[in-house]
């Protein structure tokens, strides 16, 4: 395992109640008489992409307008707008053991990506809330307007993959969500899955393992699948070890 590649939402920080309430915001701004519940927005995350489900909504949505694609486009950018005013606010903390992790892996020589269906500016400015050093951190950051097709398409995980350098049996991915566990196996990478809130009912069948989180000795991350323990700390270490184990009884 010569290196660790990380989606965005839902994995370095639980950013998608973040990203529902700048859709609402931009929504209100634009004269839309639609909200997003939480209910709601769980089901629509099925749909990856910002515009692609702006516009899988308006299209199951007899009621909605029927807004062509530019305006589709517009106001997505302005819920970015909205999204990043409030990630510099400090409304978006990174999860448990995501940034022990990060400094882990530096100082052990495992070299970090990003491969996320999120917009690069969406990542540049969460990242940057960890300290202005910290983008320069990741190798590749391979974001969702930077390829073909969106997850549960491998293309953003195939691309941080040629950008590394590296074959899929040399990095380990790290996901939240169906659609991104399928993207990272389509590309050949082993997956541990840590679920956020809007995951945590999704189904993650060959995840390496399955937590709530990566873990702080302060407070240990629980396996829902995989090895079994009642509490741990994810390290590099152990990672290895259960990467050694599925090879093993592969």
């Amino acid at each position: 395992m010569q290196a660790l590649i990380f989606d965005v939402d839902g994995v370095i920080a639980e950013t998608e109640e973040g990203h529902r309430l700048a859709f609402n915001r931009a929504f209100a701004e634009a004269g839309l008489e639609i909200e997003w519940d939480r209910e709601l927005y769980e089901r629509l995350l099925w749909v990856t992409g910002g515009k692609e489900r702006i516009a899988h909504y308006l299209y199951h949505c007899p009621e909605c307008p029927k807004l062509l694609e530019a305006d589709i486009a517009r106001l997505h950018r302005r819920k970015t707008e909205l999204y990043n005013q409030i990630v510099r606010a400090g409304e978006v903390p990174f999860r448990p053991g995501v940034l022990r992790l990060w400094r882990e892996a530096r100082q052990k020589g495992v070299r970090l990506g990003i491969a996320t269906t999120t917009s690069l500016e969406n990542v540049q400015v969460l990242l940057e809330q960890a300290g202005p050093e910290v983008p320069g951190w990741f190798e590749c950051i391979v974001a969702g307007d930077m390829v073909a097709k969106k997850k549960p398409a491998p293309d953003v995980y195939i691309q941080a993959l040629q950008q590394m350098r590296l074959k899929p049996g040399e990095a380990l991915a790290i996901e939240d969500s169906h659609n991104g566990l399928i993207a990272a196996q389509q590309a050949g990478l082993p997956v541990l899955i840590t679920y956020s809130h809007y995951t945590r009912s999704q189904r993650f069948e060959g995840a390496l393992a399955v937590l709530d989180h990566l873990g702080e000795p302060e407070l240990p991350a629980q396996v829902r699948q995989g090895p079994k323990s009642t509490g741990l700390v994810v390290t590099v270490e152990l990672l290895r070890d259960w990467l050694h184990l599925a090879t093993t009884h592969g």
